[in-house]
């Protein structure tokens, strides 16, 4: 089986994270997709909610997916790094492939990640085009590790969670950005909520 690790914030998660591993799914490149949230001790990431609520509303999104799963490895009291989760599934599922699904904005600077140069050389990537970032000069950047980088045909999208919450901040509708259980849940909790006006 080829299981493709989706990371990221989810803050909130939103359709395109859901049509992304979607599409994933239905093109063959994977046969599962595991969500993995970011703890919120990841000292890159700002004003997330609690790990309870993002997830949460993760797994309100694919509740109906037979074919992704939402793990809690990285919502820990600690940093966790993406060496670290990988070689976590890797231990996890030893008779299939682990494969990491990231954006071009990720994949340019991964070699500054900790222990990315082994990343690439151990794992295989799933390349999704975002913000017309270039992928050649990626794939030059990379040429000793190009048998593992996949650049999938998903179309890159101009939705963010940072404009959502924008959104949400300013009671301006979302319903065409988020799961309507999704949605409800951060109306039902008054997620994103003024107080939080210096956020933004």
């Amino acid at each position: 089986m080829k299981i493709g690790i989706f990371g990221g914030s989810f803050n909130p998660p939103h359709k395109k994270h859901k049509e992304i591993a979607q599409e994933l799914i239905r093109k063959h490149y994977v046969d599962k997709i595991i969500f993995v949230p970011t703890g919120a001790k990841y000292k890159y990431k700002y004003n997330l909610l609690s790990n309870e609520e993002r997830l949460t509303m993760l797994e309100l999104m694919i509740e109906k997916e037979p074919n992704m799963e939402v793990s809690t490895y990285e919502l820990q009291d600690k940093v966790v790094y993406t060496y670290q989760t990988l070689d976590h599934f890797t231990q996890k599922y030893p008779h299939d492939d682990i494969y990491f699904i990231c954006g071009t904005d990720n994949l340019s600077y991964i070699d500054k990640w900790k222990h990315g140069k082994e990343l690439l050389k151990k794992y295989k990537f799933l390349v999704i085009k975002r913000n017309m970032n270039q992928i050649e000069p990626l794939l030059k950047k990379y040429k000793d590790y190009k048998d593992h980088i996949i650049v999938t045909t998903i179309k890159e999208s101009t939705i963010s969670s940072t404009k959502i919450r924008e959104k949400v901040y300013n009671k301006k509708g979302c319903q065409k950005y988020l799961d309507k259980r999704v949605l409800d849940y951060i109306k039902e909790n008054s997620l994103y909520r003024k107080e939080e006006e210096n956020e933004f």
